[in-house]
């Protein structure tokens, strides 16, 4: 059972769960913290132990972005009604990682500004978001074969409901990530590197030798039903497939409009439209509408001076119209628009 990787980093992380155990668990992962009002508080991070018999271990992970709601919902339902004794191996469920951001409904950690997926491996005596990501790297990915990170858009970005490929350059690993991922049955499949970061969840749980993948559901900062449909479908099928349930997976969504292939990627960072200038930006297409690289894909407004011309952007890759800016306002840098393209089935 888990990974041979580099032993646990001493810290002052602890935990109220026998992580090594049985059953049905429901605890807390603590992290000290003596803030002006605290003098010896801790922040808590929600975890549970379900099931322990023969069988993979499989870790669950969600509010790993604080404005992200449907993983959470689903991996508590999880946690509530899951029967131990009907799982064939051990879950370890975590459905609010990065706490202190789903308390405020933030991206980040009110606590340090710092962005829970952007920080792997982590530090145990760092900040506190270092500190839970070094938690989850050191303590619990040891432990794991597989991990399945369930992400949506967040307040910034509204995305087609998707199942999401990490990459890997061991191609065993890449092939059971597709596997994975294709099982969770979602409308559309895509492959996102992050823009070649490794400090993500997923990048640090594939080094650690995880079969690994996530999901974008939805977004917007609220929460859609329709995504919350095919999460708690889709997590069903991804156990399923790993041996931790039995039964019969769920039948797959329909394709998403405009998708020809089973895969798609981010073509790199050409799949990403940035907004140049300050304003608010118009989007000429909705999710999931076929584009051709050099097609406009919207225009930047400046309603504070009326004379100036609207600043229009273009697609730099063909494909589907995969995310969108959610609020109006943007900078320069701000992401306006995200494409994703089919990809080559021959790698």
């Amino acid at each position: 059972m888990g990974n041979d990787i580099t032993p646990p980093r001493a810290g002052p992380a602890f935990t109220n769960l026998d992580l090594d155990g049985a059953g049905r668990q429901l605890g807390f992962v603590s992290i000290p913290h003596s803030p002006d009002d605290d003098a010896w508080g801790v922040i808590r991070v929600p975890i549970a132990i379900v099931g322990g018999g023969d069988g993979p271990t499989v870790v669950l992970e969600g509010g790993n972005h604080g404005d992200e709601y449907e993983g959470p919902i689903v991996i508590a339902e999880l946690i509530r009604e899951l029967d131990p004794a009907s799982v064939k191996g051990r879950l370890i469920l975590m459905p609010a990682n990065n706490a202190p951001a789903l308390a405020a409904g933030r991206r980040t950690s009110p606590l340090d500004g710092l962005n829970f997926n952007r920080v792997f491996p982590g530090d145990p005596l760092g900040t506190i978001t270092r500190q839970i990501a070094a938690f989850v790297n050191d303590e619990v990915f040891p432990r794991a074969d597989a991990f399945i990170d369930l992400h949506s858009g967040g307040s910034s970005l509204r995305v087609l409901p998707s199942a999401i490929v990490e990459p890997s350059d061991d191609p065993a690993l890449r092939r059971r990530n597709v596997e994975a991922a294709l099982a969770f049955g979602a409308p559309t499949t895509v492959v996102i590197d992050n823009l070649g970061d490794p400090r993500t969840a997923t990048a640090a749980a594939c080094r650690a030798g995880l079969v690994t993948m996530g999901t974008e559901l939805a977004g917007g900062g609220g929460v859609s039903p329709e995504a919350l449909g095919i999460a708690r479908r889709g997590v069903r099928n991804v156990l399923i497939h790993l041996g931790l349930l039995e039964g019969q997976p769920a039948g797959e969504p329909e394709r998403a409009a405009g998708q020809e292939t089973a895969l798609l990627e981010l073509p790199g960072p050409k799949a990403h439209v940035f907004a140049a200038s300050e304003g608010v930006f118009e989007p000429f297409h909705e999710l999931g509408r076929p584009v051709a690289a050099g097609e406009p894909a919207g225009q930047v407004h400046a309603p504070l001076d009326p004379s100036l011309t609207p600043d229009v952007l273009y697609y730099q890759a063909s494909g589907i119209v995969f995310g969108l800016r959610r609020p109006g306002k943007v900078r320069p840098g701000n992401c306006c628009a995200v494409v994703a393209a089919p990809k080559d089935l021959s790698d």
